[in-house]
């Protein structure tokens, strides 16, 4: 039996893989800030199109790197809690959004996202 897939996605989770497999700490947090960014986005994108399967499955693939994020954080940090804070209140606008979709919400989490991973490339030592 054929299986129904996006060979996007599929193509997607092999570059995801690839950039997961030897990156650092730094790396790491960044493809996260990515994959949240990119994922809200498809949702988005998705709604519009009236793809449901694919803005649930765009919205899983937020939560997924949000949760991430979330085990990642030191709250002892100086930062530690004001991460923590913006990354629980991102779920949760991305959780109720699966029963009632927040365009608005998750485009503005969408460019939070994208501003935090400038400003945290911005900041990156040179090499």
């Amino acid at each position: 039996m054929l299986l129904n897939r996006d060979p996007s996605e599929a193509y997607r989770r092999v570059d995801f893989d690839a950039r997961v497999k030897g990156a650092n700490s730094r790396q790491l947090v960044d493809l996260c800030l990515e994959q949240v960014a990119g994922s809200v986005g498809r949702a988005i994108h998705a709604n519009g199109r009236g793809d449901n399967g694919a803005k649930s499955a765009a919205l899983t693939r937020a939560v997924a790197a949000l949760t991430a994020l979330q085990m990642g954080v030191d709250g002892n940090a100086p930062t530690g809690q004001a991460l923590l804070q913006l990354y629980m209140a991102a779920r949760t606008t991305i959780l109720d959004s699966v029963l009632t979709f927040d365009a608005a919400g998750l485009a503005q989490i969408r460019q939070d996202f994208i501003e935090i991973r400038a400003a945290m490339l911005g900041a990156a030592p040179a090499s």
